[in-house]
C-alpha cells in the first residue's frame, strides 16, 4: 500500500512555493523552515543576472555589478562589505541605487532620504545601511542637483518633476527596490525601515501619510514637512528681516556676542551651566540689552534695526488675520559652527541658506519668474497661491495617521532644539495636531497615550540641524525603532553622545516628549546616568 506520510501534500506545496521565490539566487530549500540563504558565489551570479532577468513595470536596471569595498564616489571613499550595486531608473526619470550585501544580510530593507532640494544619491547613508546588514536604496527623486545649494531651477515649468521630488520618487523607488531585493535573495525583506533628516524628514512623513504600507518603521529627523509654509515663514521671512534693509543685516561676527548673551541669561535654567538650553521656550532673553550706544555699530553690540530683525526671526511671521504661518527659531546655539552663520546670516548678505532656499523655491516652483523679487512676497495672497499650486505635491502636513497606525507602523520623529534651519517648534506643533486629529473621546491625555503607541517625538537639546550644535548629537534611533517594531518595546529614551576628536565627552538621555531629561542634582552632568526622564515642574 503506497500511503504518503502525514503532511506530505502540505510540505510539497510549501516547498514548491519556496522554490518559486528563488529565481535568481539559486537558494536551496530547508523543509523545516524557510529558504536557506544562497551562498556568496551564487549571489554574485544573481547580481549580474539582475540585468537580464528583472522585469518590473516602468523600471530599467542599467547596471548591476559586484563591489568589493571600499566604495568610492566622486570625492569620498566608504568602507563597506562586498555588495551588489544595482543602478536603475524608474519612468520618467527617477534614478535610484540599491545596495545588496552578499554576506550577513539581516533580512531587512532600508530606504534612505535626501537633503536640501535632493538631486543626488546619498552614498554615505547607503554605506551606513549595508554596514548594518541592510539591503538599502536611495534616489535622486528625479532630477540632478546643480552646483549651487538649494538650486530649484530644474522645477520651473515641470510639475511632474516637482511631484516626483515631493513624494513620488521615494515611493516608486521603495516599491521597485523591495521587488528587486526579493528577486536577488529569493525571499522578501521581513521588515522595511526608512531613515531621513531635513528634506529626508519630510520624505519620511510623506511616506507615513501617503504610503502607509511602504515601511514598518520610519525615522524622520528635523522634518521640513510643512514645506510651503516653512519656505515662506522661515526661509523667506528670515531673509526679508535681514536683507530688505541693508542696515538690518546681522553679520556673522556678531553671533558670538548673541550666543554668549543668550547662554548667560538662560543656560542655567535647568540647573546646569553647560552651554545647552534644555528647553529654549523657557528663555526670555531680550536682545535689546545688547543695544549699541547711539551712533555706534561694532561686534560688541546690536543696532536697533538688527534687534528688530532678530526679534522677527524669533517670533515668526503672521498673515493679516494674525495667524502664524510657521513658528520662528528659538534661542540657543547661535554661535555654533554650521548654525546661524550658515543658515541665517551667511558669510555676507545674500549667501545664507535661508535666502538661497526661499528665493529659489518661490522663483522657480511657484511664480516661474526668473526676475521675481523676494521682497515683494505677500503672506496672504501669494502664500495661498503657492499652497494651491505646489502644496499638494510637497507638503507632508496631513495629521490623520490612522492608516499608518492600522498597518502596524511605528514612527520616531526627532528634532534638535538648536536647529537654525527648521524651527523645532514645528515638530511639536505637528505632534500636537496629530493628537488633536486622532482624539475621539475628548480626553487629551488618553489621546496622547494612544498616539504614543505608534508615534514618539524626541527633542534633542543643543543639537543643530540634523547634527552639530553645543549638545550631544550622536544617537542610534534605528535600534530603538527595530526593538519597537520587532519586539514591541516602545522607546522611552534614547542615549545621545557628544563626540570630540573621536572621544565621547558627554552622554545625555533623549526623552519621549513631553518628558525631558532631569538632572538628579548630584551626579556627573556629563553622564546620562545622572538624569531621569520626566515632565519638569513649570
Amino acid at each position: 500500500m503506497n500511503s504518503k506520510p502525514k503532511g506530505f501534500t502540505r510540505k510539497v506545496l510549501e516547498t514548491a512555493a519556496v522554490l518559486a521565490t528563488c529565481t535568481l539566487a539559486a537558494c536551496s530549500v530547508n523543509t523545516q523552515n524557510s529558504p536557506t540563504p544562497a551562498s556568496a558565489p551564487a549571489l554574485e551570479i544573481a547580481c549580474t543576472a539582475l540585468l537580464s532577468k528583472t522585469a518590473i513595470p516602468n523600471t530599467a536596471i542599467t547596471s548591476a555589478q559586484m563591489i568589493a569595498g571600499p566604495f568610492k564616489s566622486a570625492d569620498q571613499a566608504f568602507p563597506v562589505p562586498k555588495f551588489c550595486r544595482v543602478v536603475g531608473q524608474i519612468e520618467p526619470q527617477v534614478n535610484f541605487e540599491l545596495w545588496l550585501p552578499l554576506e550577513n544580510w539581516n533580512g531587512k530593507y532600508q530606504g534612505v532620504g535626501n537633503g536640501g532640494m535632493a538631486g543626488r544619491i546619498r552614498y554615505a547613508s547607503l554605506a551606513a545601511a549595508v554596514n548594518r546588514g541592510y539591503a538599502a536604496a536611495a534616489t535622486d527623486t528625479g532630477h540632478e542637483a546643480g552646483p549651487i545649494p538649494f538650486d530649484a531651477s530644474w522645477g520651473m515649468g515641470r510639475p511632474d518633476l516637482i511631484e516626483d521630488f515631493g513624494h513620488r520618487g521615494l515611493h516608486v523607488t521603495t516599491v521597485a527596490s523591495k521587488k528587486i531585493t526579493k528577486l536577488f535573495y529569493g525571499r522578501a525583506p521581513k521588515h522595511a525601515y526608512y531613515i531621513g533628516c531635513s528634506k529626508g524628514g519630510q520624505q519620511g512623513l510623506m511616506e507615513v501619510q501617503r504610503y502607509p504600507n511602504d515601511f514598518d518603521g520610519v525615522i524622520a529627523g528635523n522634518p521640513a514637512n510643512d514645506w510651503t509654509r516653512f519656505y515662506a515663514g522661515s526661509h523667506l521671512w528670515y531673509s526679508q528681516a535681514l536683507l530688505s534693509d541693508s542696515e538690518s543685516y546681522l553679520p556673522p561676527t556678531k553671533l558670538p556676542l548673541l550666543g554668549n548673551a543668550v547662554n548667560a541669561a538662560c543656560d542655567g535654567l535647568d540647573g546646569i551651566r553647560d552651554g545647552i538650553l534644555q528647553d529654549p521656550r523657557r528663555c526670555s532673553f531680550d536682545p535689546a540689552t545688547l543695544t549699541c550706544p547711539s551712533g555706534e555699530d561694532n561686534a560688541n553690540c546690536l543696532t536697533t534695526k538688527q534687534i528688530k530683525a532678530l526679534n522677527q526671526i524669533w517670533s515668526g511671521v503672521q498673515n493679516s488675520a494674525g495667524q502664524q504661518i510657521f513658528p520662528g527659531l528659538v534661542p540657543g546655539g547661535e554661535a555654533s559652527p554650521g548654525g546661524w552663520g550658515l543658515w541665517v546670516t551667511g558669510d555676507k548678505p545674500f549667501t545664507s541658506l535661508h535666502w538661497r532656499g526661499g528665493e529659489g523655491f518661490f522663483r522657480y516652483f511657484v511664480f516661474e519668474d526668473k526676475d521675481w523679487d523676494f521682497r515683494t512676497f505677500d503672506y496672504d495672497g501669494d502664500l495661498e497661491f503657492a499652497l494651491a499650486k505646489v502644496g499638494k505635491a510637497v507638503d507632508a502636513a496631513d495629521t490623520n495617521l490612522q492608516p499608518f497606525r492600522d498597518a502596524g507602523g511605528k514612527l520616531i520623529v526627532y528634532h534638535g532644539w538648536s536647529d537654525a534651519d527648521i524651527s523645532p517648534l514645528s515638530s511639536i506643533d505637528y505632534w500636537q495636531k496629530v493628537i488633536k486629529t486622532m482624539t475621539t473621546d475628548g480626553d487629551p491625555q488618553a489621546s496622547m497615550a494612544k498616539v504614543q503607541e505608534f508615534y514618539r517625538l524626541f527633542m534633542v537639546p543643543g543639537m543643530g540641524h540634523c547634527l552639530g550644535g553645543p549638545g550631544p548629537d550622536q544617537f542610534d534611533a534605528l535600534t530603538a525603532l527595530e526593538r519597537w517594531v520587532e519586539l514591541g518595546i516602545a522607546p522611552t529614551k534614547i542615549i545621545a553622545s557628544k563626540v570630540a576628536d573621536g572621544e565621547v565627552t558627554m552622554t545625555r538621555p533623549l526623552c519621549a516628549y513631553p518628558e525631558q531629561a532631569i538632572w538628579d542634582g548630584v551626579g556627573d552632568t556629563n553622564l546620562e546616568t545622572s538624569f531621569r526622564c520626566g515632565v519638569p515642574i513649570p
